[in-house]
């Protein structure tokens, strides 16, 4: 029996699990979890302690807490020493990720989606490459050997990003989020934590989620890490490593400053965390800007791929990679891949040492400026974070709405954006904020559309 009496007891969860199910925190987890993707327990509350609910349950503690670490690997909680257990605000993220088909009658403004320049180039480039004798070649299995002078183009693209590197820490992967996931199944254990701002990449998130790998968020100071906050978290939180995007940072648009750069790099170097350097967006910067994984190369896998800046069908990531992590990140990218498709390898790779890709990068830049003026025009009124050259902005809400009911509100009226609660880790507060893509629309007519649309709701809402 209860030792105390909750007749009249505040307590923000009070479940009735019938205790015939075994095991019982099993039980105990799946109420949980059903009362939160209800609705029952909203984002940000608060739960009893684990005390007061064993006590209420007349369960054994440790019962509650097992039931409480099931929720906590799949994302729904967040811990915190001495401020207690709360509902994550991003415990429904799965359900706002990308869908499989585009929704009918929306003017898609939602998905990182570059403009389409580059197409003509590269069917050009494909089309020479079927003609050749041994076109069949492309169809088969890579060899080792035959990946030589890609890697070459590999260095020569990651140069133009920001960092020098060598043909001996390349691998290649199937995209950006390939090799996020190989990363984290290799380096991370069930259980293992790793710090990212507070509002984060979505497909590091699921990544995580599936590979039972905590997230923890990590305080920003002007849209940047706080480099003062991810000391605390490696004396404190126990992460094994972080994840970044400094530059055009997903979905902040915001960039990270050399100085910055430094000093994440020196207590990465100090505390022997890893950092995987997310480049996607590297490559939209007119002039680059030196990686972080400049300033600490023996700690930093650093992901440049294809998608967001050359074309999205390009599932192509060149990964350089520290000497101590190449081993098993190397088994990683095999168990998922076995290899990377040779033609998509081939293509991308005339396509850097020909210098094709400056023209086609060069091209983006126009597109990505002309659309991001077209923007500013209708949305001069309102807050709009994010350079100029970006594919994204990060509009900042008027009024008392959230992102989450502002992205509803759009979606009735015709056009897919996405809330800041699609991206807010654990516990943080989301910004009342939505990401808008400036290239995602097919033409500059369907931009104008869909601005026109949201300013008309942000006037709306003042």
């Amino acid at each position: 029996m209860p030792i105390n009496s909750f007749e009249n007891y505040p307590m923000s969860w009070k479940p009735s699990i019938a205790k015939t199910e075994k095991p019982i925190y099993k039980a105990l987890a799946r109420h949980l979890e059903h009362d939160i993707l209800e609705g029952v327990l909203l984002p940000g509350t608060k739960l009893p302690p684990q005390r007061e609910l064993a006590d209420y349950l007349d369960l054994n503690l440790s019962t509650i807490s097992k039931a409480f670490k099931v929720c906590e690997l799949k994302g729904l909680l967040s811990a915190s020493v001495g401020s207690g257990t709360f509902v994550s605000y991003d415990a429904l993220s799965n359900a706002y990720l990308l869908e499989d088909t585009k929704p009918k009658h929306l003017i898609e403004m939602g998905a990182t989606l570059p403009d389409n320049a580059s197409f003509e180039p590269l069917i050009l480039q494909l089309r020479s490459m079927l003609q050749e004798a041994d076109y069949e070649k492309w169809f088969g299995y890579d060899r080792a050997g035959e990946s030589l002078w890609q890697k070459d183009a590999a260095i020569k693209l990651i140069r133009r990003g920001g960092f020098e590197t060598t043909v001996d820490h390349i691998l290649f992967a199937n995209g950006g989020q390939n090799a996020i996931a190989a990363t984290l199944a290799s380096l991370c254990k069930p259980g293992d934590r790793i710090g990212v701002d507070d509002h984060t990449y979505p497909g590091l998130k699921t990544v995580a989620a599936m590979l039972s790998v905590q997230i923890v968020p990590i305080k920003s100071e002007n849209y940047e890490m706080s480099p003062t906050s991810f000391e605390d978290a490696c004396k404190n939180d126990n992460i094994k490593g972080i994840y970044l995007i400094p530059d055009y940072h997903n979905p902040t648009a915001s960039f990270m400053s050399v100085g910055n750069r430094k000093k994440i790099a020196a207590i990465a170097k100090k505390y022997k965390q890893f950092v995987i350097e997310d480049a996607s967006y590297h490559l939209l910067n007119k002039e680059p800007i030196p990686a972080l994984a400049s300033f600490a190369p023996e700690q930093v896998i650093y992901i440049s791929s294809l998608s967001k800046s050359l074309a999205p069908g390009l599932r192509l990531a060149y990964v350089a990679v520290p000497s101590q992590y190449k081993d098993p990140i190397s088994k990683a990218l095999y168990n998922l891949n076995i290899t990377v498709s040779p033609l998509l390898a081939e293509l991308t790779a005339r396509t850097i040492v020909s210098n094709q890709f400056e023209g086609l990068i060069e091209r983006h830049r126009e597109q990505n400026i002309l659309r991001n003026q077209i923007l500013d025009q209708y949305l001069s009124d309102y807050t709009c974070l994010g350079d100029g050259t970006g594919i994204f902005r990060w509009l900042l809400l008027p009024g008392k709405g959230t992102g989450a009911d502002f992205e509803m509100l759009a979606a009735k009226h015709g056009v897919q954006v996405y809330a800041a609660e699609r991206f807010v880790v654990g516990n943080s507060c989301p910004d009342r904020a939505v990401r808008v893509s400036v290239c995602a629309p097919k033409t500059l007519e369907e931009l104008e559309q869909g601005l026109i649309i949201l300013k008309r709701l942000l006037d709306n809402l003042n």
